[in-house]
Protein backbone atom coordinates (compact mmCIF):
# COMPACT_ATOMS: atom_id res chain seq x y z
CA UNK A 1 0.00 0.00 0.00
CA UNK A 2 1.27 3.44 -0.82
CA UNK A 3 0.83 6.18 1.78
CA UNK A 4 1.95 9.78 1.57
CA UNK A 5 2.75 12.46 4.13
CA UNK A 6 2.74 16.23 3.81
CA UNK A 7 3.16 19.34 5.92
CA UNK A 8 1.29 22.46 4.89
CA UNK A 9 3.86 25.05 6.00
CA UNK A 10 6.07 26.65 3.35
CA UNK A 11 3.52 25.68 0.67
CA UNK A 12 1.02 27.74 -1.21
CA UNK A 13 -2.47 26.34 -1.65
CA UNK A 14 -1.64 25.81 -5.33
CA UNK A 15 1.44 23.72 -4.52
CA UNK A 16 -0.34 21.77 -1.80
CA UNK A 17 -3.35 20.80 -3.94
CA UNK A 18 -1.15 19.97 -6.95
CA UNK A 19 0.68 17.49 -4.72
CA UNK A 20 -2.70 15.99 -3.77
CA UNK A 21 -3.83 15.72 -7.39
CA UNK A 22 -0.55 14.42 -8.80
CA UNK A 23 -0.35 11.75 -6.11
CA UNK A 24 -3.99 10.67 -6.61
CA UNK A 25 -4.73 11.12 -2.91
CA UNK A 26 -8.04 9.52 -1.92
CA UNK A 27 -8.11 10.61 1.73
CA UNK A 28 -6.26 13.29 3.61
CA UNK A 29 -5.67 12.01 7.14
CA UNK A 30 -5.20 14.98 9.44
CA UNK A 31 -2.86 14.06 12.31
CA UNK A 32 -2.63 17.55 13.82
CA UNK A 33 -3.58 18.24 17.40
CA UNK A 34 -4.94 21.66 16.43
CA UNK A 35 -6.61 21.64 13.03
CA UNK A 36 -8.55 24.92 13.34
CA UNK A 37 -5.76 27.42 14.06
CA UNK A 38 -5.97 30.74 12.25
CA UNK A 39 -2.28 30.27 11.44
CA UNK A 40 -3.19 27.28 9.27
CA UNK A 41 -4.57 29.47 6.46
CA UNK A 42 -6.03 27.23 3.74
CA UNK A 43 -5.29 24.15 5.88
CA UNK A 44 -8.01 24.71 8.48
CA UNK A 45 -10.25 21.65 8.90
CA UNK A 46 -13.44 22.96 7.30
CA UNK A 47 -11.60 24.65 4.43
CA UNK A 48 -9.64 21.49 3.70
CA UNK A 49 -12.82 19.41 3.57
CA UNK A 50 -14.23 21.71 0.92
CA UNK A 51 -11.06 22.21 -1.14
CA UNK A 52 -10.18 18.51 -1.18
CA UNK A 53 -13.65 17.51 -2.32
CA UNK A 54 -13.92 20.23 -4.97
CA UNK A 55 -10.36 20.29 -6.30
CA UNK A 56 -9.20 16.70 -5.83
CA UNK A 57 -12.31 14.57 -5.34
CA UNK A 58 -10.72 13.44 -2.07
CA UNK A 59 -12.05 13.03 1.44
CA UNK A 60 -10.83 14.59 4.67
CA UNK A 61 -10.67 12.81 8.01
CA UNK A 62 -9.18 13.88 11.33
CA UNK A 63 -7.70 11.01 13.35
CA UNK A 64 -7.04 12.24 16.91
CA UNK A 65 -5.50 8.86 17.83
CA UNK A 66 -2.59 9.83 15.57
CA UNK A 67 -1.93 13.11 17.39
CA UNK A 68 0.46 13.69 20.26
CA UNK A 69 -0.94 14.93 23.55
CA UNK A 70 -0.67 18.64 24.27
CA UNK A 71 1.72 17.88 27.13
CA UNK A 72 4.13 15.90 24.96
CA UNK A 73 3.98 18.40 22.10
CA UNK A 74 4.44 21.43 24.37
CA UNK A 75 7.41 19.82 26.16
CA UNK A 76 9.09 19.22 22.79
CA UNK A 77 8.34 22.73 21.48
CA UNK A 78 9.60 24.28 24.72
CA UNK A 79 12.87 22.35 24.46
CA UNK A 80 12.17 20.20 27.52
CA UNK A 81 12.30 17.06 25.36
CA UNK A 82 14.84 16.18 22.69
CA UNK A 83 13.52 14.84 19.40
CA UNK A 84 14.47 11.30 20.41
CA UNK A 85 12.66 11.58 23.76
CA UNK A 86 9.61 13.06 22.02
CA UNK A 87 9.63 10.24 19.46
CA UNK A 88 9.87 7.61 22.22
CA UNK A 89 6.98 9.16 24.16
CA UNK A 90 4.84 9.45 21.04
CA UNK A 91 5.52 5.85 19.95
CA UNK A 92 4.63 4.68 23.46
CA UNK A 93 1.43 6.75 23.33
CA UNK A 94 0.39 5.14 20.03
CA UNK A 95 1.05 1.72 21.52
CA UNK A 96 -1.09 2.50 24.57
CA UNK A 97 -3.84 3.80 22.30
CA UNK A 98 -3.64 0.67 20.11
CA UNK A 99 -3.87 2.88 17.04
CA UNK A 100 -3.26 -0.09 14.77
CA UNK A 101 -6.74 -1.34 15.71
CA UNK A 102 -8.38 2.03 15.12
CA UNK A 103 -7.23 2.49 11.55
CA UNK A 104 -8.75 0.79 8.53
CA UNK A 105 -6.27 -0.01 5.80
CA UNK A 106 -8.57 1.59 3.18
CA UNK A 107 -8.01 4.91 4.92
CA UNK A 108 -4.28 4.66 4.30
CA UNK A 109 -4.32 3.24 0.77
CA UNK A 110 -3.41 6.31 -1.27
CA UNK A 111 -4.02 8.35 1.84
CA UNK A 112 -1.89 11.26 2.93
CA UNK A 113 -1.04 12.10 6.53
CA UNK A 114 -1.14 15.84 7.12
CA UNK A 115 0.75 17.79 9.73
CA UNK A 116 2.22 21.26 9.86
CA UNK A 117 5.97 20.56 9.70
CA UNK A 118 7.45 21.26 6.27
CA UNK A 119 9.75 18.23 6.30
CA UNK A 120 9.02 14.79 7.78
CA UNK A 121 12.36 14.17 9.49
CA UNK A 122 11.28 15.56 12.85
CA UNK A 123 7.52 15.27 12.52
CA UNK A 124 5.19 12.78 14.12
CA UNK A 125 3.45 11.99 10.81
CA UNK A 126 6.51 9.94 9.85
CA UNK A 127 6.42 8.21 13.23
CA UNK A 128 2.77 7.23 12.68
CA UNK A 129 3.64 5.38 9.47
CA UNK A 130 6.69 3.75 11.04
CA UNK A 131 4.62 2.61 14.01
CA UNK A 132 1.89 1.17 11.78
CA UNK A 133 4.45 -0.67 9.69
CA UNK A 134 5.84 -2.35 12.79
CA UNK A 135 2.72 -2.82 14.96
CA UNK A 136 0.13 -3.58 12.31
CA UNK A 137 2.46 -5.15 9.76
CA UNK A 138 0.80 -3.14 6.99
CA UNK A 139 3.86 -2.87 4.74
CA UNK A 140 3.15 0.75 3.90
CA UNK A 141 5.29 2.27 1.18
CA UNK A 142 5.82 5.85 2.28
CA UNK A 143 6.39 8.90 0.11
CA UNK A 144 6.89 12.30 1.70
CA UNK A 145 5.60 15.26 -0.31
CA UNK A 146 7.63 18.46 0.18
Amino acid sequence: MKVFTIGFTKKSAETFFKFMQESSIRTLVDVRLNNVSQLAGFAKKDDLKYFLREICGAEYVHVPEFTPTKDILDAYKDGELTWDAYADKFMDLMSKRNVERAVKSELLDHGCLLCSEHEPHQCHRRLVVEYLNSAADLKLEIKHLY
